[in-house]
């Protein structure tokens, strides 16, 4: 960040990279005792959850910390779609809300992450998609508001730039990494990997307040979450299933789709679902 900005980091950069990191480790910690301790479920639920919910608190109480000179933090505990709502949750609220999205953007990266290069190739758009929109934010903040054509539209983000730094540097992670990580794959992610992944997502879209957003720019994500959801939740209630097998993506793959037909009708999905969400943000 210092060396692209010409200044030291700052605290919204610096959370979403420690969101990052803690949901990587809680990942990192299961992927260990699958591989070393040869014992196929790795963390147990209770122990997997307890490490998300401890750094996804943390990053949620300090999100509200650290106000800068015009009084912002790096979240707000106003509800955000492509710039924050007019009226207050509280930190309360804010705290659970801040959970709810750390924990269905990292589970759901991580249900997307069961064919070679689809998380990947996926979580790389979205990266873009918050490249832009920081860049865009920095561009119309209201700290400019005298230079601006229109002060009344500005956007009121406490850091932006450094999280488009920050998009952008996992963006190009990514981008490496699909090249080993394409079908057919020689290096996987793990739950390292995709936990960390859907906390910088979750970290990028409460720190840009553009939570509500993420669900569009995160199309796929979503979507495949929700196959699950709707899987578990019919077979719950009528003994039937919905779909062949859960996550969506095998469904396909049971109906005689190849597993590349498969990731590229996939990747074109969530890029037409971060097209849509650019176009929202930017009409906004």
């Amino acid at each position: 960040a210092k060396v692209i900005t010409g200044e030291d980091p700052r605290f919204s950069g610096v959370l979403v990279l420690f969101l990052m990191t803690g949901m990587g480790l809680v990942g990192f910690l299961d992927d260990y005792i699958k591989i070393v301790k040869q014992r196929s479920l790795g963390l147990r639920a209770k122990a997997k959850m307890a490490g998300q919910l401890i750094v996804g608190i943390t990053f949620a109480v300090l999100s509200l910390q650290f106000a800068d000179v015009r009084g912002n933090t790096p979240a707000s505990t106003r509800l955000s779609f492509v710039t924050d709502f007019g009226w207050s949750i509280g930190p309360v609220l804010f705290v659970v809300w801040a959970l709810f999205m750390i924990l269905a953007m990292s589970n759901g990266v991580n249900l997307t992450d069961g064919l070679d290069g689809l998380a990947t190739g996926a979580s790389v758009m979205v990266f873009g998609a918050y490249t832009f929109i920081g860049l865009w934010q920095f561009q119309e903040s209201c700290a400019n508001a005298l230079t601006l054509t229109n002060p009344e539209a500005c956007f009121e983000v406490r850091d932006p730039l450094d999280l488009a730094v920050v998009a952008s540097a996992l963006m190009g992670s990514c981008f490496g990494f699909l090249w080993w990580n394409t079908s057919p794959a020689k290096i996987f992610m793990g739950d390292t990997g995709s936990l960390a992944l859907g906390g910088a997502l979750a970290g990028l879209a409460i720190c840009s307040r553009t939570e509500l957003l993420i669900a569009l720019l995160g199309g796929l994500f979503a979507l495949i979450t929700m196959s699950v959801v709707i899987q578990v939740g019919s077979f719950r209630l009528t003994g039937k299933r919905v779909f062949r097998m859960a996550p969506l993506q095998h469904h396909f793959e049971l109906k005689g789709w190849s597993e590349v037909l498969v990731v590229v009708r996939f990747w074109i999905i969530q890029g037409m679902c971060v097209i849509v969400g650019l176009g929202l943000f930017y009409a906004g």
